[in-house]
């Protein structure tokens, strides 16, 4: 099944470096204009594809917003589009809104800890997920796809579908979640190349 996977705009955290989690913090100005270069890019290869594509975004403010500028700089509807749950972005629970050096100087020892282990590892606070409870809700999502989708979601599914956090993923059982059958393809923030992410 032919998946094109996109990553939210800018927001003002990511330039920050900031750990974003599940806070719903909006695009900011060059988010925006990523948003619109990726619906750009996005119209000329679906053109080629020539084929009806579903279209699904995590429910947070930025990839909403990603989504719906994407769609307009296409010449389709803003808002038709659906929502899935699981494709909201790893909770860092309460280190959200901290970058790792201002983490680093008040709990060094937990980021080293995270630095040897970042699959496994989970965050201070009640709600906090590591990635690898976070890629069993990712790979449900991603073996319930029966149709060709563009989907907009978070730095975290991004690094997990893009290689980052490959590494980790080391057992069969782990890697077995993330079956699927045909292409899979990444769109980075700045139009056709997949970039890395800042969220992580």
């Amino acid at each position: 099944m032919l998946i094109y996977v996109v990553r939210h705009g800018q927001t003002d955290w990511n330039a920050e470096r900031r750990l974003q989690g599940q806070k719903d913090i909006p695009l900011n100005a060059i988010g925006r204009a990523q948003a619109w270069q990726n619906g750009i890019d996005l119209a000329e290869i679906l053109k080629v594809e020539a084929i009806p594509f579903d279209f699904v975004a995590s429910p947070l403010a930025r990839t909403r917003a990603t989504m719906e500028i994407m769609r307009e700089a296409m010449g389709l509807p803003s808002k038709d589009y659906r929502t899935d749950e699981r494709l909201v972005e790893v909770s860092f629970g309460a280190w959200e809104g901290f970058t790792i050096k201002e983490l680093k100087a008040t709990a060094r020892d937990r980021i080293t800890e995270r630095n040897l282990n970042k699959w496994d590892f989970i965050p201070p606070g009640d709600d906090a997920e590591s990635y690898e409870i976070m890629s069993w809700r990712v790979a449900s999502w991603l073996n319930s796809v029966d149709k060709p989708t563009v989907c907009v979601t978070h730095g975290g599914s991004y690094a997990v579908f893009s290689g980052p956090l490959r590494p980790y993923r080391r057992t069969k059982r782990q890697r077995a979640r993330f079956r699927r059958t045909g292409s899979l393809r990444l769109i980075g923030t700045t139009g056709r190349s997949a970039g890395s992410s800042s969220d992580y």
